[in-house]
């Protein structure tokens, strides 16, 4: 390394924030349904969704290098626009975080980035042909690939499952949640986690401590796959409750092939190195999954409120971001105001959540209000209610048309 400065050290501790909370806004993509069901203890989930994001981190830099490389013009980049853009994805993470909403930190990351850079550098240094190819294209291609390919799984398994007996079919998807969970939560580790390394490299290229068109070096890799998966164990308990209420009443056979047909969808576009997002994946597979199913619905008013969310996800970011831009460009001071804005901020959110604390003791207590009927549509825009048949228990009766229901 040529130099490593004090706004340098600044950045890549505050990617690797960005990272964390990455990490715990995304473990629902990867777990809600397997903990709603009892297949895994939300403790054991969360450790085996934080080990495979680890190992996910290893396996490609096709997407690290779409960032680090590809969105912006890297050579008119300076390490305070990044430490902007970090400002914007982590702010826009811990809100959304607050409320309970599964949006996309993959699309906050992004728009921080442009934002920044529009802000420092003006339109001509983002590359505009590989936002719209690899970032914008695949953020409506994606839910929609795994919408498909989560309801033709899911017509599949029904009708596979005609034939076999309904407790063993029980203890296979069972497995089968386990199996999918643990795929997407690799998927997950090779898509998310390199967007960090991106971000670091192009960091490290700004700062003339790398050289132009590098790939990210291996201790960027190692500390962008500890940080994910850090943040992965401590488990985000709001999205992870959120993630099973009132988008759609699955069952396994649903959960099972939604999982599975969200993580193809993931794997293959990080090896492609298109800049995914595993929360519009995972949602549109679940929503595939709900269409399925002879009489599965989707609540379109609660997934109509998530597409609005989702769109605004990389305006809020890249406004933050510029904003953000506009003081450090100050000089010394202002990144200083900057930094100290982020720090109360996010120790302001943190406080808030204090007031309801939602963890693995509690994250399966249901509300008190009564689940939604088929057709219906959930009162709050942020809650969607997952309903999973759940095993009789030994002398209880049950109404085969009817069966009990574990929710979360």
């Amino acid at each position: 390394m040529e130099n490593f400065s004090l706004i340098l050290a600044i950045v890549v501790v505050t990617a690797l924030a960005f990272d964390f909370t990455n990490g715990f806004h995304d473990t629902a993509n990867a777990m809600a349904t397997t903990i709603s069901t009892g297949a895994l203890r939300p403790k054991v989930a969360v450790a085996m969704s934080a080990a495979l994001n680890l190992v996910g981190a290893f396996l490609s830099v096709e997407v690290a290098n779409t960032i680090s490389k590809g969105l912006v013009d890297e050579s008119g980049i300076r390490p305070e626009v990044i430490f902007a853009a970090l400002v914007g994805a982590i702010l826009w993470n811990l809100l959304t975080w607050l409320v309970g909403l599964p949006s996309s930190s993959s699309h906050a990351l992004m728009g921080g980035l442009i934002g920044a850079t529009l802000a420092s550098a003006g339109t001509g240094a983002v590359h505009g042909d590989v936002l719209v190819t690899k970032v914008l294209i695949p953020a409506v291609a994606a839910p929609i690939v795994a919408g498909l390919a989560a309801m033709l799984a899911t017509r599949l398994s029904y009708t596979l499952a005609k034939k076999a007996d309904g407790k063993a079919a029980e203890k296979g998807y069972r497995f089968g949640q386990i199996a999918s969970a643990g795929l997407v939560s690799l998927a997950h580790g090779t898509n998310d986690a390199q967007k960090t390394m991106g971000i670091i490299t192009l960091a490290l290229v700004a700062g003339g401590s790398l050289a132009p068109d590098s790939d990210p070096p291996t201790w960027v890799i190692l500390s962008a796959g500890l940080a994910i998966a850090l943040g992965t164990y401590l488990g985000g308990w709001r999205i992870i409750r959120t993630m099973g209420k009132g988008l759609t009443d699955l069952q396994p056979q649903q959960g099972f092939a939604a999982q599975t047909s969200a993580a193809t969808v993931i794997l293959a576009s990080s090896h492609l190195g298109f800049s995914l997002s595993t929360t519009h994946a995972v949602s549109g597979s679940v929503m595939g999954a709900g269409l399925g199913r002879k009489g599965g619905v989707v609540r379109w008013s609660t997934a109509t409120r998530m597409f609005v969310a989702w769109g605004l996800t990389l305006p809020a970011a890249a406004l933050v971001g510029a904003l953000a831009e506009s003081v450090t460009d100050l000089g010394d001071w202002g990144t200083a105001v900057v930094a100290v804005f982020l720090v109360v901020s996010s120790a302001a959110i943190w406080k808030i959540s204090r007031r309801e604390v939602i963890d693995h003791t509690n994250v399966n207590d249901t509300d008190d209000a009564p689940a939604a009927t088929p057709g219906a549509d959930s009162a709050d825009s942020s809650d969607i209610k997952v309903v999973i048949p759940a095993p009789a228990t030994a002398g209880a009766t049950t109404d085969p048309a009817a069966p009990p229901a574990a929710t979360v």
